[in-house]
């Protein structure tokens, strides 16, 4: 897939398991043809959603060979790179190059926070081990690190490096990345709950977690604001904005799983360290899901069609 291609809405999906916690490699597939049959326009393997830490090597390529089997060149495939070092890290970018993946989400090595001649250095390692496009993935909140603008103008003579994830909460940062670097990389929103701002700042895409349990409604989202119906866009914005906001909390695995589960699409097991909701935050999750699919401005719009 060229870079031209990835724009649009990529979900970060859901690594599913059975009840005994091995892989299921059979309902992630079926995660993954359900979101393409929705209309999503790329799919990130294995990403944070995807739980790619809490998964072992072999486990890694078995899943994103049965993810490109399945998509089978409809959509772009980008696998997440997320690893303790850098080269675990360019190992499996080779790997993944061998599997057919269309391009990597890298991200800082694991644990430790390194300088910034540190995480130069491993992008710079890491992209020069395959040739597939890479996203970099910047989530100062959940991986402690932060890619200056000053390190993405160093970065710029790296081909590769085609696009960046921006997960920092701030949407200033949109217009700070390309008041630096022009045109250099295409930036998606990665954070749910600032989207449409970072889209309408300039984004090309939206790398998206709540996508896996509506996609339907973000995909009606990104065709409102393509065609500049912002009305429509606001309004299923303000609708989904509840959900979104789990996008941002430290648990959102668990919750976007369990909203899969509430709509049918996949199941809420994790792996440990985590652990299923429990309590009264489950029940506020599910409420949380089950008022936005009674509401939901997709089957509105169906209604309003049928009348018609």
């Amino acid at each position: 897939m060229s870079a031209h291609e990835w724009s649009g809405v990529f979900p970060a999906a859901t690594t599913q398991y059975k009840a005994d916690m091995s892989v299921d490699i059979e309902a992630t597939k079926a995660v993954v043809d359900n979101l393409i049959r929705d209309g999503i326009h790329g799919v990130i393997a294995m990403g944070t959603v995807g739980e790619n830490n809490s998964l072992k090597a072999d486990e890694k390529r078995d899943i994103l060979k049965a993810i490109v089997d399945t998509v089978a060149g409809r959509i772009p495939v980008i696998t997440g790179v997320s690893e303790l070092t850098t080269d675990l890290a360019a190992s499996y970018a080779k790997d993944a190059e061998t599997i057919g993946a269309d391009g990597l989400m890298l991200l800082p090595a694991m644990v430790y926070v390194p300088s910034e001649a540190e995480l130069e250095m491993h992008i710079r390692t890491v992209a020069a081990a395959s040739n597939l496009s890479i996203m970099l993935y910047n989530n100062p909140p959940a991986y402690r690190v932060s890619i200056s603008l000053e390190t993405l103008q160093r970065l710029s003579d790296v081909r590769s490096l085609i696009a960046i994830k921006e997960s920092a909460p701030d949407p200033r940062r949109i217009t700070d990345i390309i008041n630096a670097c022009g045109d250099r990389y295409l930036v998606f929103a990665g954070l749910d709950d600032v989207a449409l701002e970072e889209l309408v700042l300039g984004a090309c895409g939206w790398v998206s977690g709540l996508t896996n349990a509506f996609p339907k409604e973000s995909i009606a989202l990104w065709d409102a604001f393509k065609c500049g119906d912002m009305d429509e866009a606001l309004a299923i914005y303000r609708w989904f904005m509840p959900l979104l906001h789990l996008d941002a909390e430290h648990d959102l695995v668990q919750s976007i799983k369990l909203a899969e589960q509430v709509m049918g699409r996949g199941s809420e097991r994790v792996r440990m360290p985590r652990m299923v909701l429990e309590g009264a935050r489950r029940a506020e999750v599910i409420k949380m899901v089950e008022t936005a699919r009674d509401n939901r401005p997709v089957l509105r719009e169906l209604a309003s069609a049928e009348q018609g």
